[in-house]
C-alpha cells in the first residue's frame, strides 16, 4: 500500500477509484465500504483510493470541543488499511483553510484535480464544502461532466457504521474488549512509545514496559487486567496489560499503562509498540502488601495465557476456513418464472457458502415474479426497466453488483447441498481457472444429462457446439463416465462460475445476441486470453430447461444459427474465418434439408432468417472483433497457440454419418 501525507506528492492515479471519510476503528462496517473499492477497482483495471483526513476535522472545526475519543490514532489506522489491501491511503492533512473551500471546488479542484477518479464510492449523507453545501446529488451532478461515476453506499448500511462505531466506544468504555473485537473485525489497540517507570514489576518478577500514548483524544479501556497481544518491530508475543492507578501503591498515585510481555527480554525504552487487546481479565484491586499481588499477577498470567491461547486457536481457524473466503454474488436473472422462483429460490437460499450473496434481477416481468420475490427474506432484487435477454439483462444486473465471483444461475435449476465449494476449491487452487460449471442433470430424468450443459461444452472445428453428455438432441444417461474435473471449451449459462473483475474487463456478454450462445462467445474470448475453464462434476445441479424458451422452437434455432455465425467472425483466427463462413453457410443449408426430411417447415425459416440477418452485420461484427481484441490483450495471462476442447472434426459427420451419440464414442 502507498501512503501519501502529502497532497503536492500524488501520482497520476489510473482510473482511481475513491472513498472519502474519517473511517475511525476501521471497523467491520467500514471494511465492507474497502472491499466494494477493491472490488470496483479491479472491475475497472484501476487503482483503490481511501481519503481520510489529519487531524480529525472536529479538532479544527470545533477546537474547543474536547469529547472526541478516536478508536484509532491515524498511524492505527494506517496500519489497518494495509492490512485489508489497499492500494492507495491518501492522509489529507485538514486545516482551516481546507473546510474553507466552496463545495464546487472540493469537487472540481480537490477531488477531480487530485485524483481524477473513475468512480466514486460515497454515502447518501455525505455532505462537503463551507457550510457543508454539497451533498450526494451534487456530486452526482457534476460527474456528468467531469467524468466521473458515483457509488451510493445504501443508507443501512451507513446508519450500521454509525451504531458500530457508538458499539464499539460502549463496548471499550465497559472494558469489554471481545465484543469490541467482534465489532470491529480486530482486535482493538492501543499504540505508544516505551518510557521509564519506577521498575516495580521488576521487583516482584514481572518487569513490565510502561506506554506513553501520544494522542490525548485516544480512548483508553477502564483500569484492569487485560490479556493482550504486543507487537514489537512486526514480531508478536504474549503478554498482559494493566491499566489503573496502582490501589496497592499508594506511593505511586499516578495513572499508568504498562504490560507484562511474556518469553521477552531486552531494551525497549523509546521503542513503539503495539497492543492488541484479546480478552478482559479481571478489574482493578487494592492488595495487602507486594507478595499478595504477586500470587494474583501469577494468577492473571495463568488467566491470560489461557485467554491468548483460545484466541490464537480461533484465528488459526478463521484464517484457514470460511473468514478469508471471496465473496460470491448468486446472481438469478428471470423473465416470467413465478412458478420457478417460488419451487427452486428455497434451495439457493440454503447454499452452503459463508462469503455469499443472493440477487434475483427481474428482467420487466409481467406476471407476479416482483411479488413473489417481496415474500422471501436473504435475497436482494434488481428491477430492469425492459427484458434485454439473457445477454443485455445481466450485463445490466452484473454492473450493479460487487463480488469476487458471480454465479449466473437460471431461474429453472434446483441447486443441491454443498454445490458452490467444490467449484471455489479449484478458483482458489487453480489461479489460471477463470470460468468452471458443475454437472448438469435433467430436473425431469436426474439420471441423465440435461441439454444445456451436460459435464461441459465443447466446440468442433466448424464452430458447432456440443457437450460431455449431449450431442444435438441426444442426451446421455449420467452413469459417473465423466466425473472427472475436466478442460472444456465453453460452460453453461444455466450454471456458470466466472471470476467477476474478469467479466467486466473481457467485454462481458455481447448485448446483441439477446440469447444463446453468448457464453460460448464470452468463453471463446476467455480462452484466447490464456485462461482456462473447468468442468466440476462434484458439484451438482439439475436444470428444468428450456424454461424461459424451449428447446427446438423456430427462435432458438433462429438464435442458435445466427449467434454462431456471430462467434466465428469475432474469434476464429482471420485466415480461417474468410472460408469457414461461406462453408459454414452450405452446412446449415445440409441442417435445412434434414429439418424439410422431418416436416419442421419453421426450422428452415429460422435457419434463413439467421442467415438474412448475419450477413448484412459481418461489418459491424468485425468492428466488434478488434474491440474484443483489444480487451483480451489488456488481460491476456499468457499466449495461446492452440486452444482446448476444441474437436477437430465435424460433429455433424460424426453424429448423423458415423453414428457417434455419445461424448466418449467420438474419441
Amino acid at each position: 500500500m502507498n501512503v501519501f501525507y502529502n497532497l503536492e506528492d500524488l501520482p497520476d492515479f489510473k482510473e482511481a477509484v475513491i472513498t472519502i471519510g474519517s473511517f475511525d476503528g476501521v471497523h467491520c462496517g467500514h471494511q465492507k465500504i474497502i472491499q466494494k473499492v477493491r472490488q470496483l477497482a479491479k472491475k475497472v483495471g484501476g487503482e483503490s483510493v481511501i481519503i481520510t483526513f489529519h487531524p480529525h476535522p472536529r479538532l479544527v472545526v470545533y477546537p474547543r470541543d474536547n469529547s472526541l475519543r478516536l478508536i484509532t490514532t491515524i498511524e492505527e489506522k494506517v496500519a489497518l488499511f494495509r492490512r485489508y489491501g489497499i492500494d492507495n491511503l491518501v492522509v489529507v492533512p485538514f486545516t482551516v483553510e481546507f473546510s474553507q473551500q466552496t463545495a464546487d471546488e472540493y469537487i472540481q479542484q480537490f477531488l477531480v484535480g487530485r485524483f481524477k477518479p473513475s468512480h466514486i464510492v460515497i454515502g447518501y449523507d455525505h455532505r462537503f464544502g463551507l457550510n457543508r453545501q454539497g451533498n450526494i446529488d451534487y456530486l452526482k451532478w457534476h460527474g456528468d461532466k467531469l467524468n466521473y461515476k458515483v457509488i451510493e453506499i445504501e443508507k443501512q448500511e451507513i446508519q450500521d457504521i454509525a451504531v458500530s462505531s457508538t458499539k464499539i466506544r460502549q463496548a471499550l468504555d465497559e472494558g469489554d474488549v471481545t465484543a469490541a473485537r467482534e465489532l470491529l473485525g480486530h482486535p482493538f489497540m492501543l499504540t505508544g512509545k516505551v518510557v521509564h517507570g519506577q521498575k516495580i514489576g521488576t521487583s516482584i518478577g514481572f518487569p513490565t514496559a510502561n506506554l506513553k500514548i501520544e494522542d490525548k483524544h485516544k480512548l483508553v479501556p477502564p483500569h484492569g487486567i487485560y490479556a493482550v497481544q504486543v507487537v514489537i518491530e512486526k514480531q508478536t508475543y504474549g503478554g498482559m496489560l494493566y491499566i489503573g492507578d496502582r490501589p496497592t501503591l499508594v506511593q505511586h498515585d499516578n495513572k499508568t499503562i504498562e504490560v507484562n510481555i511474556f518469553d521477552y527480554s531486552g531494551d525497549l525504552y523509546g521503542v513503539h509498540i503495539q497492543i492488541n487487546f484479546i480478552d478482559f481479565i479481571r478489574h482493578d484491586m487494592r492488595f495487602d502488601g507486594l507478595d499478595a499481588l504477586k500470587e494474583k499477577l501469577k494468577e492473571d498470567q495463568a488467566n491470560s495465557l489461557s485467554a491468548l491461547a483460545d484466541w490464537e486457536t480461533k484465528s488459526s481457524l478463521q484464517s484457514s476456513g470460511e473468514h478469508n473466503l471471496p465473496e460470491v454474488a448468486i446472481v438469478i436473472l428471470n423473465y416470467n418464472g413465478q412458478s420457478y422462483l417460488k419451487q427452486f429460490l428455497p434451495y439457493v437460499l440454503e447454499s452452503e457458502y459463508e462469503n455469499l450473496s443472493i440477487y434475483v434481477a427481474d428482467n420487466a416481468s409481467t406476471d407476479n415474479s416482483r411479488e413473489v420475490l417481496s415474500s422471501f427474506t436473504g435475497i436482494k432484487t434488481l428491477l430492469l426497466p425492459e427484458n434485454g435477454g439473457f445477454a443485455r439483462g445481466y450485463n445490466e444486473a452484473l454492473e450493479q453488483i460487487q463480488a469476487d465471483f458471480y454465479i449466473l444461475l437460471n431461474s429453472d435449476v434446483e441447486v443441491t447441498p454443498g454445490w458452490i465449494k467444490p467449484i471455489m476449491k479449484i478458483f482458489a487452487e487453480q489461479p489460471e481457472v477463470a470460468v468452471c460449471q458443475p454437472k448438469i442433470l435433467s430436473f425431469h430424468d436426474k439420471t441423465s444429462f440435461e441439454y444445456a450443459g451436460g459435464a461441459g461444452g465443447w466446440i468442433d472445428k466448424w464452430g458447432y457446439p456440443f457437450c460431455r453428455g449431449r450431442i444435438f438432441g441426444i442426451t446421455e444417461k449420467d452413469e459417473g463416465q465423466y466425473d472427472d474435473p475436466a478442460e472444456i471449451f465453453w460452460a453453461s449459462g444455466a450454471a456458470f462460475f466466472i471470476k467477476a473483475p474478469l467479466f467486466h474487463q473481457i467485454g462481458g456478454f455481447d448485448s446483441d445476441y439477446f440469447a444463446h450462445a453468448e457464453e460460448i462467445d464470452l468463453c471463446w474470448r476467455i480462452k484466447r486470453a490464456g485462461y482456462s475453464i473447468k468442468v466440476v462434476p462434484e458439484s451438482i445441479v439439475y436444470h428444468v430447461g428450456g424454461g424461459t424458451l424451449n428447446y427446438d422452437t423456430p427462435r432458438k434455432v433462429y438464435l442458435n444459427f445466427r449467434n454462431t455465425l456471430y462467434n466465428i467472425v469475432k474469434n476464429d483466427p482471420i485466415t480461417k474465418v474468410l472460408w469457414l463462413i461461406p462453408f459454414r453457410l452450405i452446412l446449415d443449408g445440409l441442417a435445412g434439408l434434414l429439418f424439410l426430411s422431418q416436416g419442421k417447415f419453421a426450422l428452415i425459416f429460422s435457419i434463413l432468417k439467421a442467415h438474412w440477418h448475419f450477413i448484412p452485420k459481418i461489418p459491424s461484427t468485425w468492428q466488434k472483433r478488434k474491440m474484443y481484441q483489444g480487451l483480451i490483450d489488456k488481460v491476456q495471462l499468457k499466449p495461446v497457440s492452440a486452444l482446448t476442447a476444441v474437436y477437430h472434426k465435424s460433429i455433424v459427420w460424426q453424429f448423423y454419418a458415423q453414428g457417434k451419440q455419445k461424448f466418449k464414442d467420438l474419441f
